[in-house]
Parts: C-alpha cells; sequence; structure tokens
C-alpha cells in the first residue's frame, strides 16, 4: 500500500466502517517497521483505546514498542483555546470591558464549530511541532463530514483571516491618518492574526504536499458508505486534496458457507463491482469479515496483511 510510505497518513470514513480499526492497524504496522509513530484520534468515540484494551486519555502515552497514541477530547482542546484567546486579547482591550469579554468568550465555548476550532488548532500543533518528535503521524478521524470539515478548514480559514488582516490594516492606516503623523501603531491583535495566517499556510502546505501526507478512506461494500465515500472524495478534490487509497472492510471471505451468507455473498458482488466502477482511480484494498473483533496486536497483524496483499481479488 503506497500510502504507508508517507509520514502523515489520514484514514477517514463513515463511522462504523471500521476506521479506527484501519487506523489501529497501519500505526501498529509503521511501529513494526521500525518507525516512531504516533496514533492520534480524533474522533470523540474513541475507539483506539478499546482497540489496544488500555486507557489512553489526552496525554500521549506508549501503547506497544515504537507506537504511541493520542485522543484527544473536543472539551478540554476548546478550553485551552478560549483561554489561549483570552491571554491573546488581554491588554488590547479597556481593563473595564474585559469582564464582558471574558463572559462572551466563555459563552461561545458551546456555540456550535468551537469544538472543531479547537480540535483544528491541536491538529496543527501536532503537525507542526508534535511530528518532530515522530517518523510517522496516523489520524483516526472522526465520521465523513467532520473529517471533510478539519481537512478543508486550513483554506477556508485562510481566506478568512486574510478578510481580517486587510480591514485591521485599514484600520491602523485610517488610525494612523488621523492622528496627523501617519506613524503605523502598534496592533497586538494584528500580530496574532498574522501569526495564526502563517501557521494555517505552513499546515495546508503539509497537507497539499503528496509526498508526506496521504489520505484513505475506509467504507464497507454496501450502499450508503459507497455513496458518502464518493462525496467525500468529490468534496476534498475541490479542496486538492486527493484521496489515492481506499481500504473496503468487513468483505465476506470464500470460505463463508451457509444459505444466508451465500446470499448475502451474492449482493454483496453487485456491490464489489460498483466499487470498482465508481473508484477505477484509487488503489483498493480488500479485507476479510473476521470471525472475532480486533482486540489485539496478533489481530491487528492478521488485519494489516492485507496491506501488502491487496486483500480479496
Amino acid at each position: 500500500m503506497d500510502v504507508l510510505s508517507k509520514s502523515i497518513i489520514f484514514v477517514g470514513g463513515k463511522g462504523g466502517v471500521g476506521k479506527s480499526t484501519s487506523a489501529a492497524a497501519i500505526a501498529s504496522k509503521s511501529a513494526d517497521s521500525g518507525f516512531k509513530t504516533l496514533l492520534i484520534s480524533t474522533d470523540p468515540a474513541h475507539n483506539v483505546g478499546d482497540i489496544f484494551n488500555q486507557k489512553i486519555g489526552g496525554n500521549t502515552k506508549e501503547i506497544a514498542k515504537n507506537l504511541y497514541a493520542l485522543e484527544i477530547d473536543p472539551e478540554i482542546e476548546t478550553e485551552k483555546y478560549i483561554k489561549g484567546v483570552k491571554e491573546n486579547i488581554k491588554g488590547t482591550v479597556h481593563t473595564s470591558m474585559m469582564e464582558e469579554v471574558n463572559r462572551q468568550l466563555d459563552t461561545a465555548k458551546a456555540s456550535p464549530g468551537a469544538d472543531e476550532a479547537a480540535l483544528f488548532d491541536k491538529l496543527i500543533h501536532i503537525i507542526l511541532e508534535e511530528r518532530q518528535n515522530f517518523d510517522k503521524l496516523v489520524f483516526d478521524t472522526a465520521p465523513t463530514g467532520h473529517t471533510i470539515r478539519l481537512l478543508t478548514l486550513p483554506e477556508l480559514m485562510g481566506v478568512w483571516i486574510e478578510g481580517l488582516l486587510d480591514k485591521r490594516r485599514k484600520t491602523n492606516e485610517n488610525y494612523s491618518a488621523l492622528l496627523n503623523d501617519g506613524e503605523p501603531r502598534e496592533d497586538p491583535i494584528y500580530d496574532v492574526l498574522r501569526e495564526r495566517q502563517e501557521r494555517f499556510s505552513k499546515a495546508r502546505d503539509i497537507l497539499l504536499n503528496e509526498e508526506e501526507t496521504g489520505f484513505i478512506f475506509v467504507l464497507n461494500p454496501e450502499r450508503l458508505p459507497i455513496l458518502e465515500t464518493k462525496k467525500a472524495l468529490e468534496l476534498l478534490h475541490q479542496y486538492h486534496l486527493h484521496v489515492k487509497t481506499l481500504i473496503i472492510n468487513k468483505v465476506l471471505p470464500e470460505e463463508a458457507d451457509g444459505d444466508f451468507l451465500m446470499e448475502r455473498k451474492k449482493h454483496e458482488k453487485k456491490y464489489m463491482e460498483l466499487i470498482r466502477e465508481t473508484f477505477p482511480k484509487q488503489q483498493l484494498i480488500f479485507i476479510p469479515l473476521f470471525s472475532q473483533d480486533i482486540i489485539s496486536m496478533e489481530q491487528l497483524k492478521m488485519f494489516s496483511e492485507n496491506f501488502e496483499q491487496g486483500g480479496i481479488a
């Protein structure tokens, strides 16, 4: 699987298709190959700890040789994010107004999108700073809609901040002109915006660098996951993020027997054909349905063996 050679790997897909298991198998295989690997869960459901049968939490934890894991808690990150915003504006707002500003910011914690903005900030920190400590980063992302918003935020927020910077620049120019001396005034808010814009730009460059970053979507051979994956890939393509690898998980093995399973196998065959027709440019990795849940390192190894073989033909 070509994508395994990338230093940053995002694993996305519809809920319940085996995204976390796939991400865990990729990270485990990477660690077994001698790469110091960090597995990051951005999915609020956090199945990674269950797969490895140990508590992980919000601090980086070593869970096997060369393998580390981190579960990002949106609530904790939102709290940190709002605290950071308060620090940034301290000194730029009159003391008498700070109480009201803080109240508004505390209210904003519960607003739609606050957790995504905080999660995005954490994601950028991991990509720009934390990655220096690891050979590979593997992201187990939230279900499809959240994944798309997360991955397209660098471009969207870059444009938004550029607009804010333009307005701030004009305000400063007008302010200088009013004072008649034409000298630019110090503007801490402008500096904060400029710094954030630079970070977003760096993160976007890394996400778009196909030498460094790879994207994998996981789906099952069923109608809704196929349709949702198709829409997701088309949308990400618009932002120049190209998904070149798909994992088709829970495919009934050839040795499946019994009338019910044989009937199901015939039904599944139509969807396997549809997958090949719908995704002719993607590398397809087929993973068989296992008789048991994947909850051990040995089972993860069995799962990842299909990456090189391509799975079921």
